[in-house]
């Protein structure tokens, strides 16, 4: 075991991967502030960077064993509040509600609260209640509708080029069936497991 390693896995609770999931819930509160002031340049460079850390935290936890209860609890949470939270202020914002309306908005953080009910209760029971791909594939499709609309944001009122105009559109509708589709996906798992 080299040095490096050795470092990242003593203790394993006070890891990388965990340090870097606190690092996200802590750019998820200066990400909130910088919306809320109108800095959206510096709020996407917060974005980014605490969607990086989601995927960086994952990978170093499974390719060097540091898989923890702490972990397991804490990443998917800061997920939520870092997606949801984001949504939340997007919708806040009058230039953002012809392309994010409120409703979109009640189906995304709902359905994280389905699914992390269902987690929690089944996991309980002893059942795999793991992210599947429509799952992951649904968080990229969010990560990309908050960009966007912070890349729209960026411009000044009326003045955000047509291609960002279209791709904020197409990523807040992508993430939103996906996020219906995700959602029916885990509920007919869950269903199947409880019939078990």
């Amino acid at each position: 075991m080299t040095a490096s390693t050795k470092d990242l896995a003593t203790p394993a609770v006070f890891g990388l991967p965990n340090q870097l999931t606190t690092a996200r819930l802590a750019l998820a509160v200066v990400l909130f502030v910088l919306m809320s002031f109108k800095f959206y340049q510096w709020a996407l460079v917060a974005f980014v960077l605490a969607a990086a850390t989601d995927w960086l935290d994952g990978y170093l936890a499974r390719k060097y064993g540091l898989i923890t209860t702490l972990g397991r609890i804490l990443d998917p949470f800061a997920d939520k509040i870092v997606v949801c939270g984001a949504f939340i202020l997007l919708a806040a914002i009058p230039e953002m509600q012809p392309y994010l309306p409120a409703w979109m908005v009640v189906i995304i953080v709902g359905r994280e609260l389905l699914v992390t009910a269902l987690r929690s209760f089944l996991e309980q029971q002893g059942q795999d209640f793991s992210a599947v791909m429509s799952g992951k594939l649904k968080m990229g499709l969010q990560c990309a509708a908050v960009i966007a609309g912070l890349v729209f944001l960026s411009y000044p009122a009326g003045e955000a080029p047509q291609w960002v105009t279209y791709t904020l559109y197409g990523t807040v509708w992508g993430a939103v069936l996906l996020t219906l589709y995700s959602g029916v996906a885990y509920v007919r798992t869950a269903i199947s497991l409880l019939s078990a």
